[in-house]
């Protein structure tokens, strides 16, 4: 059998303010009023039944998840009692998983990403899921061929091909420099590392087991409680903030004798800041990325501008801006500062406490 974990964990700095301590980027609907999450879930749904989808995210954010996403059973939305980075969301789900069915074929997403169109992302999916049951040795990863020297990404550096859209990973790159990124792109060798896997639950347990150890032996009780159909809740809450912070690039697939990589063939699109929404909306005629039902706009180019209630945004004169709208709080800045969000979070934090966050 096949099952999918989706990791939902990111509380979203960089869209303050409308994403908050209590209200998860991956929850916002900023595309076409649909949310990250509904989206990564409608992905999956002709891959997966709703019952092999298990979310992991932060605890803080279980039931509002499980509210968005009534069609997935409420014991498939696991929280996170602290964050402890991907190599440990993935070991939990591991775990849980294999009380289920310890022979499945598992598959990791994030809830990050636009990514289309869905037709190619399935038949990718399909080849992964396939070449992890072909080669249940290999750890399968899915790689997007770089259009750009992009310097926010980790880069995977692969060989032979295996099979059709499969090939073999000598290994993986940290965030370069550009001028290391640009020799990447132009090597054709070098793929942009999506933070997406498939392997069989046995394969990846095995390499926990050996490369994180301690993670595995404190998790093994959620596995043996999740297996006898007890509650698991209280043993997760005293051992995981016990857990190393970990991703699991570090932790596992750098150290794995044998990865396989995907090609993933679709635009994938991070909407992890602001100006990411450009690529996700479309532009009015100044070039414009509007999520607000009133706006009035004068003379004002190249700007992102959202509001989800019916306040009215207007502007005049405003070139390469940034303007958010939120009940209580409103953020002005320029394209170009968007990175700085987590400065001024922390400015804010300092200031007004959790008040606004």
């Amino acid at each position: 059998m096949r099952h999918a974990v989706i990791m939902a964990g990111g509380a979203g700095t960089r869209l303050w303010p409308l994403s908050r301590s209590n209200r998860p980027k991956q929850l916002l609907p900023l595309i076409h009023g649909r949310n990250l999450l509904d989206l990564a879930v409608e992905r999956l749904s002709g891959l997966f039944e709703y019952a092999n989808i298990l979310i992991v995210t932060s605890a803080e954010y279980t039931e509002q998840i499980a509210s968005a996403l009534p069609q997935l059973p409420r014991q498939n939305v696991v929280g996170e009692p602290v964050g402890r980075d991907t190599a440990n969301a993935i070991a939990l789900a591991a775990q849980l998983l294999a009380a289920r069915d310890a022979d499945a074929t598992m598959a990791v997403f994030t809830a990050d990403h636009v990514i289309r169109p869905t037709s190619v992302f399935v038949q990718a999916v399909r080849t992964a899921c396939e070449s992890a049951e072909q080669h249940p040795d290999a750890l399968v990863t899915f790689g997007i061929r770089p259009t750009w020297p992009h310097t926010g990404l980790g880069y995977i550096h692969c060989s032979q091909t295996v099979a059709d859209g499969v090939r073999q990973v000598v290994g993986f790159k940290e965030k370069p420099d550009r001028h290391t990124a640009r020799r990447y792109v132009e090597s054709g060798e070098h793929y942009w590392n999506s933070g997406m896997f498939v392997w069989k639950i046995a394969t990846v347990r095995d390499a926990l087991t050996r490369y994180l150890p301690n993670s595995m032996e404190k998790l093994a009780a959620v596995c043996t409680a999740a297996a006898e159909g007890r509650d698991y809740a209280p043993i997760l809450r005293e051992v995981y903030p016990q857990l190393e912070k970990i991703s699991i690039d570090f932790a596992v697939m750098e150290k794995a004798p044998r990865v396989l990589m995907v090609e993933l063939k679709c635009d994938w699109l991070d909407v992890g800041s602001w100006p990411a929404v450009e690529n996700i909306v479309d532009m009015d005629e100044a070039g414009n990325a509007v999520v607000a039902q009133n706006t009035a706009i004068l003379d004002s180019f190249r700007n992102v501008i959202v509001t989800e209630d019916d306040h009215l945004l207007a502007m005049v004169g405003i070139d390469d801006c940034i303007v958010v709208h939120s009940p209580d709080a409103t953020l002005v800045c320029n394209k170009s500062d968007s990175q700085r969000l987590k400065e001024l979070v922390e400015l804010i934090r300092k200031k007004y406490g959790q008040k606004y966050l």
